[in-house]
C-alpha cells in the first residue's frame, strides 16, 4: 500500500494551481498627501473675557470721567473686593457716565444688585457684587471725601 500525499489530493492542487494562474493584483497608484500649506496667520487664541473692573473701568474711559479711582478694599470689608470713584462734570454727565457702565456691565454678563441716585445725578451708586461704583459730581466728591475713607494707605501711615 502507498500513503498518498496530502499534497496531492484534487482540492488541494485546485487551490495550488488557482493560486498560480490567478492574474497579479494591480498596483493600486499611491496617492500623495498634500502638503499642508502654512498659514501667515497666528494661531488663534482664546481670550480670557474681561472682568468686571476691567469693564467698569474701560466704559468709565469711554465716557471721559474725571479723576477715576479704584480702590481695593478687602482688607477692609466683606461688602465689596473692589470701590471705584469717578467724578462727572454736570449732573447728565454723571447720569450718562452711571448709565453706559451699567449697559456695559450686562453685555459683559454682569448684572447690578441696584443703582441709587440716577434721579438727582449729583451723586449716583452702582453696586456689582463684587465692585461698588460712585459716581460724583466734584463738589460731592470733595464733601465727603471716601477714598480718604477707605484708603487703605492712608489709614496704614
Amino acid at each position: 500500500m502507498t500513503a498518498k500525499r496530502a499534497s496531492s489530493t484534487p482540492a488541494v492542487r485546485k487551490r495550488k494551481v488557482a493560486a498560480v494562474t490567478r492574474p497579479a493584483a494591480k498596483a493600486r497608484p499611491v496617492k500623495k498627501k498634500a502638503a499642508k500649506k502654512k498659514s501667515a496667520k497666528a494661531p488663534v487664541r482664546a481670550q480670557a473675557a474681561p472682568g468686571l473692573r476691567e469693564v467698569v473701568l474701560a466704559a468709565l474711559i469711554d465716557m471721559k470721567a474725571v479723576n477715576v479711582k479704584a480702590l481695593d478694599v478687602r482688607s477692609l470689608t466683606d461688602i465689596t473686593d473692589t470701590m471705584v470713584v469717578a467724578s462727572g462734570t454736570s449732573d447728565r454727565h454723571v447720569k450718562s457716565i452711571a448709565d453706559r457702565v451699567l449697559q456695559r456691565c450686562r453685555e459683559a454678563g454682569f448684572r447690578p444688585l441696584g443703582m441709587e441716585g440716577e434721579r438727582d445725578g449729583e451723586w449716583v451708586l452702582l453696586d456689582l457684587h463684587d465692585l461698588v461704583l460712585h459716581v460724583m459730581l466734584p463738589r460731592v466728591r470733595e464733601f465727603y471725601a471716601l477714598e480718604k475713607l477707605w484708603d487703605v494707605k492712608g489709614a496704614a501711615a
